[in-house]
């Protein structure tokens, strides 16, 4: 499968570094997928690629089809640069935090890309869209915001199949992001997401690249009929 188009499971992969001759599995999305960062190209998506990935959001599963997200889409350069201001902001304040140790890893690791991208995308949640009955969500009320986050992983792995990277921002105070987009009350952020083409994916993950932390081997996590806790507290 290439770039997920409305209607179709068929597509061409957008220029990149996926050749466009070349098909992608569900599975070689999942394993090429990045939290992208520095690998933009500083070209914006183009309308059609990202209407193709919007969509492959908007038909993710939800919690009695109530459908609690919104797509905010930002490219005003002026709007992308006072959040990245305030992002900046929260990663110092992480830093300052940290063990000096775990602040020389840290140092080096980048965690954003909002101007070098040249899109923002802000999934949001609505908890009360579908109405006080929704189907499935009466004893688990937590299935709404699960619902949303099932959106971002389409959209994510949509975006890996079009040559097109994504990276979750998750430095700020949300009451901030909510005002920047004039948010009413009952409607919550849940992601800013950094989208754009990239000239490549890293074979590995940035934290793993940077030594801040590993990766968990399946089999620590896989328990069978029931939980049977490790050597490790975590």
């Amino acid at each position: 499968m290439g770039g997920v188009g409305p209607g179709s499971l068929n597509g061409v992969c957008a220029e990149g570094p996926i050749a466009p001759d070349e098909c992608l599995s569900v599975y070689d999305a999942i394993r090429l997928r990045r939290d992208v960062r520095a690998e933009f190209t500083g070209e914006v998506v183009d309308d059609g690629t990202l209407m193709r990935i919007l969509e492959a959001a908007h038909r993710a599963p939800s919690v009695g089809n109530s459908m609690p997200w919104d797509f905010i889409v930002i490219r005003d350069p002026a709007m992308l640069s006072k959040f990245a201001d305030h992002v900046a902001d929260k990663r110092r304040e992480f830093n300052d935090a940290l063990p000096s140790d775990r602040s020389e890893t840290f140092n080096p690791i980048k965690i954003e890309g909002i101007t070098e991208s040249g899109t923002g995308i802000v999934v949001t949640h609505n908890q009360a869209r579908g109405g006080t009955h929704v189907l499935g969500r009466a004893t688990v009320p937590e299935t709404g915001i699960y619902s949303t986050i099932l959106a971002i992983q389409n959209l994510w792995l949509a975006a890996t199949a079009e040559n097109v990277g994504v990276g979750w921002v998750s430095f700020y105070d949300t009451p901030v992001l909510a005002d920047l987009l004039n948010l009413p009350d009952h409607i919550k952020p849940v992601a800013w997401l950094c989208v754009g083409p990239v000239h490549e994916f890293q074979q590995i993950p940035d934290l793993e690249r940077f030594g801040w932390r590993t990766r968990r081997p399946l089999e620590e996590a896989i328990h069978w009929e029931r939980f049977t806790p490790g050597d490790s507290p975590e």
